[in-house]
């Protein structure tokens, strides 16, 4: 299961992961971040143990959502050492998420 990620974790899970982090912004009221919400919880199955994959609710952590620019949601982000290394507004294909994962874990 995808973690809840907050202002208050975000450091620790993300920033400082050993791992790719994949990271979905996303608000209960969000239409496009329901659909999008199964794929995240699917991939984070599929990669548990190799990639961190977590939400933020963007209304309730509004830190991290400024600092990275998040202005539509959902917006996932992809981070390796600390760094955004991907960025996806909107909803797209599973594939589009995992693809950017797999080129960092190959």
């Amino acid at each position: 299961m995808a973690l809840e990620i907050t202002d208050g974790n975000f450091e620790e899970l993300v920033l400082k992961s050993s791992q790719p982090v994949l990271v979905d912004f996303w608000a209960v009221w969000c239409g496009p971040c329901r659909m999008l919400a199964p794929v995240v919880e699917e991939i984070s199955k599929e990669y548990e143990g190799r990639v961190v994959v977590g939400k933020v609710d963007v209304d309730n952590n509004q830190e991290f959502a400024a600092k990275y620019g998040i202005r539509n949601i959902p917006t996932v982000l992809v981070f390796q050492n600390g760094e955004v290394v991907g960025r996806q507004v909107g909803v797209a294909p599973k594939k589009t998420y995992t693809d950017a994962l797999d080129g960092l874990l190959s």
